[in-house]
């Protein structure tokens, strides 16, 4: 009984999986999953099965009234009244699944590659391996293809196996179970940097696009390493490092200097991350409104001089706004067209989301 529930529970959750499938560009533009995220799941709504049932009468007929009145007397309106709808609810399903497998689901779909991590791996993480067979263990660990053959061996060398009926019945000394050791790994270790202009024309809805996008960004990155770290930083005409709720929700209203950004980056990594030891990925969030062309030629030195060279890969993510010029973008692929680890992305709408982050790691650097 056991193992039929663990195999409905599994073909349960492969449906699950291929509900996100069919519509993951959807959930990607989800804002309510974000906000349910917690620690390791997320809540996805996913639409529900209505089981059949009979339902009687056809609602042809005028209703009955109730509550107090008198028999003859007027009501408001014309009478006729309302007949109830014939259309079916939505119903929802509230379904969990970790950040491991939506992240799967959006490599496959996404045809995203495996980054390959790049720097020494001097850090170690110890982990178990099941790489051996023992004689006790919890049911869970069961080996069925050994427990089988070892009672399938002694039901034939004692005559017992009916081959008209072949029942296999298990004794305690039949069953194998899984064991594991620990073994140590290297363990490949990443940082993202998170900028963002905070600037008067960046306003809600550019921050909700960056919000979704970072998620996504954040969930395949984890995929790929053992160990992340984020790191945030914002801007206008001065940059600082805040922390996550911070640079989501803050809001100011200066004007704009990008390369206050990259200089800060440059120092946050300077001081934490060599690049012999992190893989490093910088994303930059603005509408690309910036305060001189001098400013974007001191800002496109940093990157090639500074930031490029020791990351994996740098992004720009350049969202729709009603107040900015959004220019910086062509800037950047005119000045560093021949970067092979910068991508630039437009995401005027959440649907662009999907877009741009298969653009960003298309390449699996």
């Amino acid at each position: 009984m056991v193992e039929k529930i663990e195999k409905d529970h599994q073909r349960f959750r492969q449906i699950v999986k291929g509900k996100i499938r069919k519509d993951l560009r959807k959930f990607l533009t989800h804002g309510e999953l974000i906000g349910k995220e917690g620690k390791h799941l997320i809540s996805i709504p996913v639409p529900g099965i209505e089981l059949p049932h009979f339902r009687y009468g056809d609602n042809s007929d005028g209703g009955v009234g109730q509550g107090e009145a008198q028999p003859g007397q007027q009501v408001d309106g014309d009478g006729s009244g309302s007949r109830g709808g014939t259309d079916p609810g939505q119903h929802l399903l509230e379904v969990d699944i970790t950040l491991d497998e939506l992240a799967e689901i959006l490599g496959e779909e996404l045809q995203l590659p495996r980054i390959e991590p790049r720097g020494r791996h001097n850090i170690t993480a110890v982990k178990d391996r099941y790489s051996s067979i023992r004689q006790t263990g919890p049911e869970s660990l069961r080996h069925f293809k050994r427990t089988f053959r070892r009672a399938l061996r002694r039901m034939i060398m004692t005559g017992s196996y009916n081959p008209d009926n072949p029942i296999i019945i298990f004794e305690r000394h039949d069953k194998q179970y899984r064991s594991w050791k620990p073994v140590r790994k290297p363990q490949s270790n990443a940082v993202i940097v998170y900028m963002m202009d905070v600037s008067g024309s960046m306003g809600f809805e550019q921050k909700e696009l960056v919000r979704l996008e970072a998620f996504w960004i954040d969930a395949w990155l984890r995929k790929n390493y053992d160990g992340i770290e984020s790191r945030y930083i914002v801007h206008d005409v001065y940059a600082k490092e805040v922390d996550r709720e911070t640079f989501f929700h803050l809001r100011e209203d200066g004007g704009t200097k990008i390369s206050s950004a990259f200089k800060s980056c440059k120092e946050l990594l300077d001081r934490h991350y060599s690049p012999d030891e992190w893989n490093t990925y910088l994303f930059h969030f603005s509408d690309g409104d910036n305060s001189s062309e001098s400013d974007s030629r001191e800002a496109c030195r940093i990157l090639r001089e500074e930031l490029l060279p020791r990351s994996n890969q740098f992004g720009y993510c350049q969202v729709a706004s009603a107040y900015g010029s959004g220019n910086f973008i062509d800037v950047l692929r005119d000045q560093l067209s021949s970067a092979e680890n910068m991508v630039t992305s437009r995401v005027n709408t959440k649907d662009d989301i999907y877009d741009s982050i298969k653009a960003f790691f298309a390449k699996g650097r």
